[in-house]
């Protein structure tokens, strides 16, 4: 309390400043006032600190309340809040499993159409499919497919999930899949006409894919129109755009995801 005749109260306690209360964390240099003995926070070893000074030598000290000096002002040195160790994600959005040892192939397969589509599926995909042990294989084209899955012979330990390019109503993949009768078997697709297009526009920075006439090789057309040179080279491109699912359209994520599931949970064809 102030008095305009007499100034401040000479009986008022004064007010302690708060001193502050500083992570111990590794590589802090403080200076213990009692002994001058300056450190680098090293370890904790039985509730106290391990400084280390610029000689290589090592000093156990309390954690006292203002026992250290910091930049020459007192602080308290408190054990630093243990940190939270988030999971690691895969490139398919999934939780990475850490130490992972490669499994035996199980008998069941995912199937696509080229090496592109296998490409692709490995680069979002990979992790998870080494965690299951599923394989992944080209097929180099679908026009043979009812009799391939004659002759790899499911059953249901050993299952096929098969993914179409350019499964649309009406189109010759349709004709072919409507074809196929095998509760052990799923087949889904995406509208692209070729995997490329599963990948979205702004991930290999273009602003739409570019419309190729129909007598022209898809491929070789939208490299002659953004130019990429050979249909190689614009695979690179495209591939090494992908970092992880959200490169990819929805509808290549949605009908992968499936057959993923079809043939490790053992799921129903959906």
């Amino acid at each position: 309390m102030r008095s305009h005749d007499y100034g401040r109260d000479v009986l008022s306690t004064p007010k302690r400043k708060k001193v502050p209360e500083i992570p111990a964390e590794p590589g802090l240099v403080v200076e213990d006032p009692a002994s001058g003995f300056c450190g680098a926070v090293v370890r904790f070893e039985h509730g106290q600190v391990v400084l280390e000074d610029r000689h290589g030598r090592h000093r156990l000290f309390p954690l006292t309340p203002a026992g250290f000096l910091l930049d020459g002002r007192p602080v308290t040195l408190v054990k630093p809040a243990p940190q939270q160790h988030k999971p690691r994600i895969s490139a398919s959005g999934s939780v990475r499993v850490e130490g992972l040892r490669a499994q035996t192939a199980k008998a069941s397969r995912i199937w696509v159409e080229g090496k592109h589509d296998a490409e692709l599926v490995e680069r979002v995909w990979g992790h998870d499919l080494r965690v299951e042990g599923i394989v992944v294989e080209p097929l180099d084209g679908v026009d043979d497919l009812p009799a391939r899955i004659a002759e790899f012979g499911t059953a249901p330990h050993r299952r096929l999930g098969v993914l179409v390019d350019h499964l649309v109503a009406g189109s010759k993949e349709q004709r072919i899949v409507e074809q196929i009768h095998d509760a052990n078997v799923l087949v889904t697709g995406h509208p692209y006409v070729d995997i490329w297009q599963a990948v979205k526009p702004q991930a290999v920075r273009i602003e739409a894919w570019p419309v190729v006439p129909m007598n022209v090789p898809w491929k070789e057309g939208v490299c002659a129109a953004l130019g990429w040179g050979e249909t190689w080279e614009g695979w690179q491109r495209v591939l090494g755009a992908v970092g992880s699912y959200r490169d990819i359209e929805s509808d290549l994520l949605g009908a992968v995801e499936r057959l993923i599931d079809f043939v490790t949970v053992g799921g129903p064809a959906r």
